[in-house]
């Protein structure tokens, strides 16, 4: 692994207690005590595992995953040998970006020409069939849009997933969708320069930059809402919800970094911070409202959504909680690296600083490990999975870019 700061070797040591086997090939757990392997949560873990010198491991894990993928769509979850479920918008997005991160570290040739065994389909034939899914329409309702050439993504598809009831309905065109959408339509021009996808790209980032800055707002629409079914993203409802997802539009590169809309991100973002986490939604009034309905009527107040503490019945309580002022820490770490892309070395102090609020989180709770989630409201208190993957990878992602 590599040699780096105090910070970095001890989230290294705290992730390694995720790396598993599965049929004698590595996977990650997503967290302790109760998760498993998810595919998203492994695709973001593994930017981690890449950072750390991880190398083999995350080729191996692209490899097996790669075999799974069906028509644009990748397990959001195996259970045994069961990879059915497949509601997931993000996670054949991610395996993308891991696969584009490993060819800049590894080598093109190395990475896109390993086979997904049992399958002949090398990772890089998997990550063109996934562009040509969303393109073409996947079985489950993932769609491109032809007029915009942004993703629609049905309601519960995101990382912002609680359902039954749901908790953050954003069935329509989710801003880092249209993020990790663009970041994969580059790798697949890159795999594929006679295809579409340049052409496309260079469609969908202009669509982005005109449907999702909003005159009245220093910050990105979160979503574009489409409930009810897809429709062109122009017909679509653009909301003003303050969102931590606005962050991938620019360390993914949808916005350009030396521009007034990725300031507004990262100077609107820190609104959101809390010690080591950051909340999935800003307290506050919002125009565009979100009920969210239990069986036995409205939950909460749709014009102000914001839910301070993770705490209570299920249903009734912790799921409209959730991704609605819930501070989550794997989030977090892309504020530091926006902050850097947006303000270069001069914000590396405070990029470091802000990567340091980690320390006082691994000496509490499950000592040596970072939590899923945290109440939104003070003190905010360490809430779910006592030890999560993605928190713990992506603090090590930034603390090894850093050397911290």
């Amino acid at each position: 692994r590599p040699s780096g700061g105090a910070l970095g070797d001890a989230l290294s040591a705290a992730f390694r207690a995720f790396v598993a086997r599965r049929d004698g090939a590595p996977t990650v757990i997503a967290g302790y005590p109760w998760f498993l392997d998810w595919g998203r949560d492994t695709f973001i873990a593994l930017r981690g595992a890449l950072a750390d010198g991880m190398d083999a491991e995350t080729l191996a894990v692209l490899r097996r995953f790669g075999a799974f993928e069906d028509r644009g769509t990748l397990p959001n979850m195996i259970h045994g040998a069961d990879a059915s479920n497949r509601d997931t918008s993000d996670a054949p997005l991610w395996y993308c970006v891991v696969v584009g991160d490993l060819c800049k570290k590894a080598g093109r040739r190395k990475t896109l020409g390993a086979k997904c065994a049992p399958s002949d389909r090398t990772v890089g034939e998997v990550v063109l069939s996934i562009c040509r899914g969303y393109l073409e329409g996947t079985p489950n309702g993932i769609k491109v849009d032809a007029e915009s050439g942004l993703v629609f993504s049905p309601p519960h598809f995101t990382w912002m997933d609680t359902n039954y009831p749901a908790g953050t309905p954003r069935e329509g065109y989710p801003v880092e969708i249209q993020a990790l959408w663009l970041r994969a339509l580059s790798l697949a021009a890159a795999i594929d320069k006679s295809g579409p996808w340049k052409k496309l790209r260079a469609k969908a980032a202009e669509s982005f930059a005109r449907l999702f800055r909003r005159p009245d707002r220093d910050f990105l629409s979160d979503c574009l809402h489409a409930p009810g079914g897809f429709r062109p993203a122009a017909e679509a409802a653009a909301d003003d919800h303050l969102r931590c997802n606005q962050l991938f539009a620019v360390t993914l590169g949808a916005v350009p970094h030396d521009s007034a809309a990725a300031r507004g991100v990262v100077e609107s973002s820190a609104r959101l911070l809390v010690p080591g986490a950051i909340r999935t939604l800003a307290p506050g009034r919002v125009s565009y409202e979100l009920p969210i309905w239990g069986k036995d009527g409205l939950l909460n107040d749709p014009a102000r959504p914001y839910w301070g503490r993770y705490e209570g019945d299920e249903d009734t309580r912790r799921k409209p909680a959730y991704h609605n002022g819930t501070a989550w820490p794997w989030p977090f770490p892309s504020y530091a690296e926006a902050l850097l892309a947006v303000y270069g070395e001069s914000a590396r102090p405070a990029a470091a600083s802000l990567l340091a609020t980690a320390v006082p989180l691994l000496e509490s709770g499950c000592i040596g490990h970072l939590p899923e989630i945290f109440d939104g409201d003070a003190p905010h208190a360490g809430r779910g999975c006592d030890a999560q993957a993605w928190s713990v990878s992506e603090f090590l992602r930034l603390a090894r870019a850093l050397g911290v």
